[in-house]
């Protein structure tokens, strides 16, 4: 079964490069297969990994309800059960060392959690597939209630520099064991920050539960990749947030 590794925190923090990033320490350092999963209704993960979506579960789940509602021919007889499966796995994006799958945003009105519960489904059933799965969560803390996040090796939870961003972070660490989610082991992040801030904010907050709290600091080279629309396999080695966050996977000792 896949080591997965979940990424959570309030919007604005960095998590979604926070997450490529990830992904990127997988591939260079396990030099194994990744599946990286989007989970958040307005997807941006593939842009930090450079490449292209072509198809989304909100989207297929939309084609799917019309094509019942409409009475449409399904080709060869498929259910549209079979349908769909065929059509998620065709959906997966495919490249140098990863697959990503995206959940995007539903067209019709409604929640999300339809299109919630068929991620959690497909990314159980393609992770036997792979080595490692990536999750990057959408902001907040509603994935957790609906369960999205529902069997972790590690969760990496992720703040910015704020009052309101550590109290979101220690909030979603409750959450997690006030649902009984299977977390083995959860790690605080506070990004964008420098060391005597990062001691500031620990001080100011002597009640976090989290045992492990690391933090990396601003790096102008992912304001510069963001701007250009880079991805961040093109940051350099010696960069600074790569250098942090793998230092802080390292100290993880993922397997």
């Amino acid at each position: 079964m896949a080591y997965v590794v979940g990424l959570a925190g309030k919007g604005g923090t960095g998590k979604t490069t926070i997450s490529a990033l990830t992904v990127r320490y997988l591939i260079e350092k396990k030099k194994k297969a990744v599946l990286a999963v989007d989970a958040d209704s307005n997807a941006c993960l593939n842009e930090a990994l450079g490449v292209e979506i072509h198809a989304t579960i909100g989207s297929l789940r939309e084609d799917s309800l019309e094509n019942i509602r409409s009475g449409a021919a399904r080709p060869g007889g498929m259910s549209m059960e079979q349908l769909f499966d065929y059509q998620v796995q065709q959906s997966v994006i495919e490249s140098d060392g990863f697959d990503l799958m995206v959940m995007g945003r539903p067209e019709g009105p409604g929640c999300y959690c339809a299109a919630n519960n068929i991620i959690r489904k497909y990314t159980d059933k393609l992770s036997e597939d792979f080595s490692y799965v990536v999750i990057d969560n959408e902001a907040g803390m509603e994935h957790l209630s609906r369960r999205t996040t529902h069997k972790v090796d590690l969760l990496l939870i992720i703040s910015d520099p704020t009052k309101k961003g550590v109290e979101t972070a220690k909030r979603i660490s409750s959450l997690v064991d006030e649902l009984k989610l299977d977390v083995n082991e959860r790690k605080l992040i506070i990004n964008r920050v420098s060391d005597e801030n990062f001691q500031t904010l620990i001080k100011a907050h002597p009640d976090l539960s989290i045992k492990d709290v690391f933090h990396v600091p601003q790096d102008e080279n992912i304001f510069h990749l963001d701007m250009e629309g880079r991805p961040v396999f093109e940051l350099p080695a010696d960069s600074v947030a790569v250098s942090k966050i793998y230092e802080i996977l390292d100290s993880c000792e993922i397997p």
